[in-house]
């Protein structure tokens, strides 16, 4: 089994918690190989990483991208996401030509079960499997040629490598987001989706689980879905046993668990991992007390009007785009 992740030195302690959340609950597995592709990961960090991944007698091989503008020969805005995002882009060509399979997991990811199931998944001959997002913006959509497709969400990815590599998707998605002046709303994903829709397989929301799913109820996501029939991708029976035992947990949106006064669900689970890393000492980000309070009170009073809240939600979410990239900004100077 492969596994790939791309991040920087500051996501270092979320992929730790996640790599130990995967050696944890798939010892079963014979065997498993990391592949991290690093854009300024510290040595001490890939030290420490390495010794974790040699705890369970696993794989690690740590590529270091040093120049991550040279594959992208436009300027782009990835609107408050670090740009390391993009690096998956190019797994095909900066991982061995001998990988011709891999699972790719975004940082903010937790293993709770064992992914052997979604390993050996038969992709109907697809190029890629991917989990849909049901809540998915319909006007996002139709300027990506999506109107009779679903829209997938990018943070858990099963990937032929071989299939892609052969039909050089890499070049195919980045030439997209050129012709989109390196501007799209949730940038390579959105490029994915738009490049893919005929290449995508479906897999269960169990494996890439996210606050949407206990929010909205199947019948909800089945509306916001139409035309289309959400039912024809996603039984109901997937769903509900999906929300009630997730195999990967994905941290999407704000409410994530190394930020001080967070309540999500399944926050636990993140710092049950963390504390088997070398990074347990890792401190949660502080200044979220407020967000966090009137985000308790907006779903509190919310939930029973799933509509209002969607429509709520997706006006407010440029406003926080604009922000994340304000503070990425900053971070940057």
């Amino acid at each position: 089994m492969n596994i790939l992740y791309t991040l920087n030195d500051k996501f270092v302690p979320q992929v730790g918690a996640g790599i130990c959340s995967i050696c944890e609950n798939n010892k079963q597995i014979k065997d498993i190989n990391f592949y991290i592709i690093s854009y300024g990961i510290t040595i001490n960090n890939k030290k420490k990483m390495q010794k974790l991944v040699k705890k369970y007698e696993r794989n690690i091989e740590i590529i270091e991208l040093e120049n991550l503008n040279k594959y992208f020969n436009f300027n782009f805005d990835t609107l408050g996401w670090n740009k390391v995002i993009l690096a998956r882009l190019l797994m095909g060509n900066i991982l061995s030509k001998n990988i011709d399979k891999i699972i790719y997991l975004d940082g903010d990811t937790i293993v709770r079960g064992c992914l052997g199931e979604l390993w050996n998944l038969d992709m109907k001959n697809k190029i890629i499997g991917m989990s849909i997002e049901p809540t998915a913006n319909k006007k996002r959509k139709e300027k990506l040629g999506l109107k009779e497709y679903p829209y997938y969400n990018s943070g858990v990815l099963l990937v032929d490598l071989k299939k892609w590599r052969k039909y050089n998707i890499q070049d195919k998605i980045i030439n997209y987001y050129k012709e989109q002046n390196g501007r799209l709303f949730a940038a390579d994903q959105d490029a994915i989706n738009a490049v893919l829709k005929d290449q995508i397989f479906t897999i269960s929301p169990k494996y890439n689980y996210y606050n949407i799913f206990d929010q909205y109820s199947y019948n909800f996501c089945c509306r916001l879905m139409k035309p289309l029939e959400y039912s024809n991708y996603i039984k109901k029976d997937d769903y509900i046993s999906s929300r009630k035992n997730p195999i990967i947990i994905h941290y999407l949106g704000e409410e994530r668990p190394w930020r001080k006064y967070n309540t999500h669900k399944y926050r636990n689970d993140y710092k049950k991992y963390l504390n088997m890393t070398p990074w347990k000492e890792a401190k949660d980000e502080d200044g979220w007390l407020l967000y966090f309070t009137c985000w308790e009170i907006f779903n509190f009073f919310t939930k029973p009007f799933p509509k209002l809240r969607y429509n709520i939600i997706n006006s407010l979410i440029p406003k926080f785009m604009n922000y994340r990239k304000k503070k990425l900004k900053n971070e940057n100077k």
